[in-house]
């Protein structure tokens, strides 16, 4: 189990490590394993990227996002700019289904909406406008349609646990209600507690994950 000081560095080292993440204006503090990141940075890509860099810290029970996003001058841009090159970026993608995803902009917060089939879509489209210029934060409200039946759903993520590289697979327990799934029990890391989410999401009818399991000392 870290001690508050040593998660504070571990923290601090992996924002150091993360190359898209300028650590310098960033903030750390620990306190019975809830890390908090406070500060400001220069995007919404940064700050997203600061947030991943310290949940992959093991040891960390939660993390307070406080980090603000804080724009250059010459990086600001107006509402129907960043609504048109939201669109285009999304057009342009691959992986995000044709004219299913609509863009709000106020004040460089985005809104998407719209429904898609798949979770990676729905990742795809958030992914596509974080980047962007101007853009502040991202709440992405695209919904999934679903498709299977509730075993089907419990089935396939329990499959799916078995062969990721999770090794708290079998401690994890997985109840479907429909296309809503609930995860519960113990990892030894927040990376691990992620690959259980992401092992459920892919599963094909899954529209709602609640992530209720914990992470060890």
């Amino acid at each position: 189990m870290k001690t508050d000081n040593e998660l504070q560095k571990a923290v601090h080292d992996e924002l150091l490590f993360e190359p898209a993440v300028t650590a310098t204006d960033i903030g750390i503090t620990a306190k019975n394993g809830v890390v908090s990141l406070v500060g400001t940075v220069k995007s919404y890509a940064e700050k997203w990227a600061a947030e991943r860099a310290a949940e992959r810290v093991i040891g960390m029970h939660a993390l307070a996002k406080e980090l603000k996003v804080k724009l250059p001058t010459d990086w600001r841009r107006s509402d129907e700019d960043i609504a048109a090159a939201g669109l285009s970026a999304l057009k342009w993608d691959v992986q995000v289904p044709e004219d299913r995803i609509t863009a709000e902009v106020e004040d460089g917060f985005v809104t998407l909406k719209g429904t898609v089939d798949w979770d990676y879509q729905r990742q795809a489209a958030a992914r596509d406008v974080r980047q962007l210029t101007g853009v502040i934060n991202v709440t992405n409200e695209i919904k999934l349609a679903p498709k299977a039946s509730p075993e089907q759903v419990r089935t396939k993520i329990e499959s799916a646990l078995q062969r990721s590289a999770c090794s708290d697979a079998r401690r994890i327990k997985v109840d479907a209600d429909g296309g809503r799934v609930t995860l519960t029990g113990e990892v030894h890391s927040w990376a691990e507690r992620e690959d259980a989410e992401r092992a459920a999401w892919s599963t094909p009818g899954v529209v709602v994950v609640y992530d209720e399991i914990r992470v060890q000392a």
